[in-house]
């Protein structure tokens, strides 16, 4: 049992900490159920929850949520076209983003898709400097699809 202005109260029965709480006109809350004993605090459960509030609000603000941006290829790509989609990954990637990169077959580019693979391969070892590959090429559909992260 903790007191209004967190003073340790002792080990006592449930139902005179509720006396005490209600003494005081304030609410008894559990502050650690699942200690043994529980511990509970006399305070304003209003004002209790408004700064638990607070405090994740705080929490989200300073987090930082990583997007995942798309790079599309296609099979015929020529490599002054793949330089501008390596800058524009390139971009991406020091903004902190995750890169997915898809290499997209039409009609008949189909039949050889694993001939295709290296294009892949040589976009990730252009960004090998400040990228890991995050999940390896895989076919899904008509599609090649690759995850680049930024190294730490």
């Amino acid at each position: 049992m903790v007191g209004e202005n967190g003073e340790q109260l002792g080990i006592m029965a449930a139902r005179d900490a509720l006396k005490l709480a209600q003494d005081a006109e304030l609410d008894l809350v559990k502050i650690a159920p699942t200690a043994k004993p529980p511990v509970c605090k006399i305070i304003d459960y209003g004002k209790f929850r408004y700064e638990n509030a607070r405090k994740e609000k705080e929490a989200r603000k300073k987090q930082k949520v990583i997007e995942i941006k798309e790079v599309r290829l296609s099979p015929n790509i020529d490599t002054n076209d793949l330089n501008t989609k390596v800058g524009a990954a390139r971009k991406f990637l020091e903004k902190g983003d995750k890169v997915k990169v898809t290499l997209r077959f039409r009609g008949r580019e189909m039949a050889h898709m694993y001939k295709s693979k290296y294009i892949l391969d040589d976009f990730a070892e252009s960004l090998a400097d400040i990228a890991v590959v995050d999940k390896p090429s895989k076919v899904e559909g008509r599609s090649m699809v690759m995850f680049l992260t930024a190294k730490r």
